[in-house]
């Protein structure tokens, strides 16, 4: 029977003690689980929590298949300090269900078959296809609390491997809606390897680990509960196949073409990537765009993770890997690549590495050019600034170079600007101008800005110098390429009144931009440094320079309302286009997000999402928003939350008088602080 219990009473007496229910202790306040501010359970009443200690961990003990073909599994479910859970939540709050799933590596192949399948029928072609599921009808038998023995309906087929690598797949959600703690992570995954006759597992399937997927996913997680791409490769294997499109949906070849996407051949053509899911659902990932530059191989196929087949991209290319980003090749027809006939022959012609870049070989046919070793590099160098008081314009000496250290004497081929941009408190005020007639010698040129600080400027402005060259690459031959070679983005920071020097605010971390974005650069790579994009990205600056007078107004482009719009992007109710050098047009209204934009810390640094904000931010200049101009926080905070009422919201806490009263409700200390309305 279920334990009586008070939320409240419990919480006015402090419960200082445990709950037993026969030899199981329920809680303990010295025991109870540790939460962030980011989890929901952080918030929740404490005795509640100490009584439900939410989470679930499911770990499978062993496993076995007898010679009839009956398959076991023994598993234990605890809470995530070890408690034992009853699954029916008769002992213990809250119910789970697991899924259970069996497959193995047949002898000789390197891929799961799944000995659970259904039948997919596609209601308007009538064609139907097999897809690895999970075991449905079996029996559960309890052990103890916590300790269950799950024997399968299906069987293993008769004349099964028993000295094939065989692993089961389990996953499961805590249900705890009626202690109203639905939104608190109750997921759990887990696998289990065996070799029926006992021996050692020696035969696996690990090529990409799940750390690499969650620099993005935050975590990786699909149809709800499952998680971990040692779940997902059990039932996504090449016996699988989607129905209604008659996509396979092999983990291999439907992760390399998701995030391919809109860069994909058959895309680009005018073609769709589909797969239909559960009851008819469409998933359209033909406007994917990977946040990297998919070429990089090493950014999913990480080396450092330990996974036993981290170099499989490089030693074991094969028609399906390669043909589903390269789409556009038949190897049965010979259309764009000679007719293979089987998967024999791929490491004879792509070796891992050749002698040279570009070459047929993995890594130089994925070579990215301005990665390219050939590339002489640019080093800049601010060496000082002088005439830096108000109504002065300052003069700018600096050197340089390539990358091993050779003063580059010539301009001529390089295309960069010096920009002057201030006050750091919030920068208003740019001005940028080439710096490619500079006058020097030896690698060191001297500059002297056209435009003046202004005068009355007060505190610490900014130069920024960028530049790059261009470079051909393969010369003389037919794979010549003419590549930007950009250099790193360098800032220098000077006082103009005698203040003490005062850089910019620090919001956010390049290295936690790259964990998605690899190598973050924009503006043909001229652009790389986050303190670079802040000085023309500023609350002052908008898209009228390049937009058509037909679509205006202009858009804002400062730089905390641009970034949260464009990772907003389709869950936004708003259109978000910027028009850029030559009339580009950048639509970003169908940008996916892979993470969570909940959890701030994957971009922010030192708690900077959280209001109040650093003083002296100015008003944010927003034609085409619903409020026009807006205040720093709502800038911020309408990027991601772009209904008319998220706008109302705001305008009704914003006086001309005071500005914005964010703080008084979201600070980190109120009742809707930031961590606490953004809390998983």
């Amino acid at each position: 029977m279920r334990v009586p219990f008070s939320y409240g009473t419990a919480a006015r007496i402090g419960l200082p003690i445990a709950f037993v229910v026969g030899s199981a202790v329920l809680l303990s306040n010295s025991d109870r689980p540790v939460y962030t501010a980011m989890d929901k359970a952080y918030y929740a009443d404490a005795a509640a929590i100490n009584f439900v200690r939410p989470g679930l961990v499911l770990k499978i003990q062993s496993a076995s298949i007898a010679d009839d073909g009956t398959i076991k599994v023994r598993f234990t479910a605890t809470d995530p300090k070890g408690l034992p859970l009853d699954k029916d939540g008769v002992t213990t709050p809250g119910t789970f269900s697991p899924r259970i799933m069996i497959a193995t590596i047949p002898a000789g192949q390197t891929q799961y078959v799944s000995y659970v399948t259904r039948k997919e029928t596609d209601p308007v072609s009538g064609r139907s296809s097999d897809q690895a599921s999970y075991d449905s009808g079996g029996t559960f038998t309890t052990n103890a609390v916590g300790d269950y023995t799950y024997t399968f309906k299906n069987k293993a087929p008769s004349g099964f491997d028993k000295h094939a690598t065989h692993t089961i797949g389990m996953w499961a959600t805590r249900d705890l809606s009626e202690f109203d703690m639905t939104g608190i992570v109750n997921n759990s995954s887990t696998t289990f390897s065996f070799v029926p006759d006992g021996s050692p597992v020696t035969t696996t399937r690990d090529v990409v680990r799940t750390q690499s997927c969650n620099k993005c996913h935050d975590p990786l997680s699909a149809h709800d509960e499952r998680q971990g791409v040692d779940l997902c490769v059990l039932c996504h294997t090449p016996q699988t196949v989607d129905a209604e499109t008659g996509n396979t949906v092999d983990f291999k070849v439907m992760i390399h073409k998701i995030h391919a996407g809109s860069s994909l051949p058959s895309v680009k053509a005018g073609g769709k990537y589909q797969i239909v899911g559960h009851g008819g659902s469409v998933a359209d990932y033909s406007t994917v765009a990977f946040p990297a530059d998919v070429r990089n191989c090493t950014f999913c196929h990480e080396q450092n993770t330990g996974a036993a087949q981290a170099t499989n991209y490089l030693t074991k290319p094969t028609r399906a890997t390669c043909g589903s980003c390269h789409d556009d090749v038949n190897f049965a027809t010979g259309q764009n690549h000679l007719v293979e006939i089987s998967d024999n022959q791929c490491a004879s012609c792509h070796q891992p590495q050749g002698e040279l870049e570009f070459d047929a070989s993995i890594i130089g046919a994925h070579t990215i050019e301005t990665n390219s070793k050939q590339l002489p590099g640019l080093v800049l160098t601010i060496l000082s600034v002088t005439n830096t008081a108000a109504g002065q314009k300052p003069t700018v000496t600096f050197s340089v170079k390539d990358k091993s250290g050779n003063p580059i004497t010539s301009l001529a081929q390089n295309s960069g600007s010096l920009v002057l941009a201030g006050p750091t408190t919030d920068y208003a005020t740019v001005f940028s101008e080439s710096y490619v007639k500079a006058q020097g010698s030896n690698g060191i040129y001297t500059y002297t800005f056209n435009n003046a600080i202004p005068a009355g400027s007060k505190g610490t402005w900014t130069i920024g110098l960028e530049g790059y060259r261009n470079v051909t690459i393969n010369p003389g031959t037919t794979q010549a390429l003419a590549v930007r070679d950009a250099a790193v983005n360098v800032q220098y920071n000077f006082s103009v009144d005698g203040s003490p020097v005062q850089p910019r605010r620090q919001v956010v971390s390049l290295d936690k931009c790259n964990m998605c974005h690899a190598s973050l650069s924009l503006h043909g790579g001229n652009r790389n440094r986050i303190e670079e994009c802040v000085l023309c990205h500023n609350p002052n600056a908008n898209d009228a320079t390049y937009r058509p007078a037909a679509q205006a107004p202009a858009q804002t482009i400062d730089f905390s309302y641009m970034i949260h719009r464009i990772h907003t992007g389709e869950e936004g109710t708003t259109e978000y286009t910027i028009y850029g050098y030559h009339g580009s047009v950048n639509d970003f209204t169908e940008v996916r997000f892979p993470g969570d934009r909940r959890d701030c810390a994957v971009c922010h640094v030192n708690n900077s999402q959280q209001p109040p904000l650093a003083p002296g931010l100015l008003n944010v200049q927003n034609q085409r928003g619903y409020l026009n101009p807006m205040g720093p926080v709502t800038a911020a905070c309408t990027g991601c939350h772009t209904t008319m009422a998220d706008a109302s919201h705001a305008l009704s806490n914003t006086t001309d008088k005071l500005g914005e009263a964010c703080a008084a409700c979201h600070a980190s200390t109120s009742e809707f602080s930031v961590p606490k309305v953004h809390a998983r």
